[in-house]
């Protein structure tokens, strides 16, 4: 079913790679590679930075520089079971996940928009808005070609 749509080139691939994982191996970027090869239309959002192993990071993840996309990616630090069990607040959490990143030694000297989910959020708010305003002529067009053939 993700195919389908990941298929269509109006569609942005919203690609979720685990930290913890071979990039190399994961089912989500080798589909996006299928459906997308230039990395045009692709976001990679890598989760789960902060249980990864000690001694290795992401950074080379979040630089672009594994397997690049044209519009990058950005790693999230999800709520832990913890959290979720005690019913922790959605702003409380986002505020830990923004401080984790800026205090962690690897993320925080990462640039501006690389980590957390407010830079994920505005990321993608300007792909998408970019990208509606460039495929709307073409959508419009559309319509009003089915118009006229139900006339």
């Amino acid at each position: 079913m993700c195919r389908r749509y990941a298929k269509d080139p109006r569609t942005i691939i919203l690609c979720v790679i685990p930290a913890n994982q071979d990039m190399s191996t994961s089912d989500a970027i080798q589909m996006a590679q299928e459906e997308d090869p230039d990395g045009i239309r692709t976001v990679g959002v890598i989760t789960k930075i902060d249980i990864m192993d000690k001694g290795t990071d992401a950074r080379k993840m979040l630089n672009n520089q594994e397997i690049p996309l044209k519009l990058g990616y950005v790693g999230v630090k999800g709520r832990s079971q913890y959290e979720i069990k005690n019913k922790v607040k959605v702003a409380e959490a986002l505020k830990a996940e923004k401080d984790w990143f800026s205090s962690h030694p690897a993320y925080s000297t990462l640039p501006p928009g690389s980590c957390g989910t407010e830079a994920l959020s505005s990321k993608l708010s300007k792909i998408m808005f970019n990208h509606i305003r460039a495929t709307l002529p073409e959508i419009a067009r559309e319509i009003q070609e089915k118009i006229k053939e139900c006339r």
